[in-house]
């Protein structure tokens, strides 16, 4: 049952929140948003789903702390890069970079967010899912775009393309990353970024 007047939501202490917050998060990641009761994440956590709503209020609360925390993170890293100064290509390399550094902290909620932002956007509360989507092509788009006009990649370049491309190939490895693997997410970005770039830069 949902907390009562008497028994009012209390956050926990910030430890034992995030624990509760990483628990939902696999939950929902492995069996949908749609799926996921409370009790099956207090299950998960240990709990009995009464102790669970002493925490939140709801499952869509839980839902909405994870993706918020992971996007404000993303932002955080995406806009010191964007604010850097750095010439197009440093800034993909910087950019895609960062992407799987939020991948190693928050593959869950990567995850989550692939397979639910859509339909979680249809919610007034998660109206900042969309203005991030549209943030996010802004960035990647206008890099790509100052590369052509700066020389830096292939006159030919499809922008689109190459941006759906990039972002497609990059956001999926949340549903095949786990974190304390053989790569670390640089290594791994590294990678990424010589087998992506040398196809796009123009050759000298």
């Amino acid at each position: 049952m949902p907390p009562t007047k008497k028994n009012q939501v209390n956050p926990a202490p910030p430890e034992r929140r995030a624990e509760l917050l990483a628990t939902a998060a696999e939950v929902f990641a492995a069996h949908g948003y749609n799926a996921t009761t409370v009790r099956r994440i207090a299950d998960e956590a240990g709990m009995l789903a009464g102790s669970l709503y002493y925490h939140f209020d709801s499952k869509e609360s839980m839902v909405d702390e994870i993706l918020s925390t992971f996007l404000d993170e993303l932002w955080a890293g995406y806009d010191t890069v964007l604010s850097a100064g750095l010439g197009p290509r440093e800034t993909i390399e910087a950019l895609v970079t960062e992407s799987f550094r939020e991948i190693d902290r928050h593959r869950a909620a990567v995850a989550i967010y692939q397979k639910e932002s859509r339909q979680l956007a249809a919610q007034p509360r998660f109206g900042y899912l969309t203005e991030s989507q549209a943030k996010f092509e802004k960035a990647w788009l206008g890099t790509l775009e100052r590369g052509v006009a700066e020389n830096a990649f292939r006159a030919d370049l499809d922008i689109r393309l190459t941006y759906r491309f990039v972002r497609d190939t990059v956001w999926v490895a949340a549903s095949w990353y786990r974190p304390g693997g053989l790569h670390s997410p640089e290594e791994i970005a590294r990678q990424y970024l010589s087998m992506v770039l040398d196809g796009i830069a123009v050759r000298t």
